[in-house]
């Protein structure tokens, strides 16, 4: 598999973990020194950008599955994750690679009808209105995956928090998963690497929390 933004908190925890569970992996960075992850089944690959397919078609090579954990690192940095979907798409594509698995964020969703009070009237409003320009991109990159012609996955977690990987927490495919606040990095990576497997979760919203 090829993993792009391996060395972001998600990412470099998808690529410890899918290393861990067998997977061959290609990891997909601007700066080789901010992966601090040896494996002999893991491949480092470095590309000045992600917009430009042509340079990401070798890291596709021999890979049956794509996992992005491309995302903004924060309101200085600005929108960057449809620019660079785009390009890994258009990639996929022109090398015949189809399962896709991607991360978003909660508030780019629909609020859930069961969803609690706090949620629905105070944390989600304040983050969408705090970030909008973020969750705009994210919305951007999300609308194009499903356009795709990719057997895509988009995972939608809340708060993201450093906390060691547990494997549990709620999940709801074809949405958001109400009345959660938080979720680690650890956890996101691991329900990538769920979906990625599981038939139901193709061209599906899942989301995650606890």
């Amino acid at each position: 598999m090829t993993i792009f933004g391996a060395s972001g908190g998600i990412g470099r925890q998808v690529t410890m973990q899918a290393l861990t569970s067998g997977h061959e992996v290609t990891a997909v960075v601007r700066d080789t020194a901010r992966l601090d992850v040896t494996h002999p089944e893991l491949e480092v690959v470095t590309v000045p950008g992600l917009t430009d397919p042509d340079l990401l078609v070798p890291a596709l090579r021999g890979s049956d599955a794509v996992l992005s954990a491309v995302g903004p690192r924060g309101r200085s940095v600005g929108p960057v994750a449809t620019a660079a979907t785009r390009g890994i798409l258009t990639a996929m594509e022109s090398i015949g690679v189809r399962r896709f698995v991607a991360v978003s964020a909660a508030p780019v969703g629909a609020i859930p009808e069961n969803e609690s009070f706090v949620n629905r009237r105070i944390i989600l409003p304040a983050v969408r209105a705090l970030l909008k320009n973020l969750y705009t991109d994210l919305t951007e990159m999300e609308e194009l995956i499903s356009r795709s012609a990719t057997d895509w996955t988009i995972v939608r977690p809340p708060k993201l928090v450093n906390r060691p990987l547990s494997g549990r927490y709620h999940i709801a495919i074809g949405r958001n998963a109400a009345r959660v606040y938080a979720i680690s990095r650890a956890d996101v990576a691991h329900a990538m690497l769920a979906a990625l497997h599981n038939p139901a979760t193709r061209r599906q919203l899942v989301g995650v929390g606890y």
